[in-house]
């Protein structure tokens, strides 16, 4: 597994890289999309994008939970929680990934 992480301005660089757009204008666009859906999902909205996936707002209800250090149960409030379910193409591209790198690492140790 990579130890890298994409942060914003990774997504700003690779805009201005394969889109031509300015550097400031890159990060603008990033940020616009960014915040459009941190708006959406705030509003309790899904947001789905094709080819990548989903992003769901779940509704969790109360219930009892247990403070790992002592052992005592403490009630946990209803909140609405975010997930992030991958599209099919995106499970099938990081499946091909991994099964890439399993055969160039047993490749490498032969």
């Amino acid at each position: 597994m990579g130890d890298r992480t994409v942060t914003r301005a990774d997504l700003a660089e690779a805009v201005f890289r394969k889109i031509g757009l300015s550097r400031t204008e890159s990060a603008y666009l990033v940020e616009s999309i960014l915040e459009e859906i941190c708006a959406t999902i705030a509003r309790g909205e899904s947001v789905k994008i094709s080819s990548f996936g989903s992003f769901l707002v779940r509704e969790k209800n109360e219930r009892v939970g247990r403070n790992p250090k002592t052992g005592e149960e403490v009630p946990i409030s209803p909140r609405r929680v975010t997930v992030f379910k991958p599209s099919n193409v995106m499970k099938e591209r990081i499946l091909a990934a991994h099964l890439e790198r399993t055969q160039s690492v047993l490749k490498a140790a032969e």
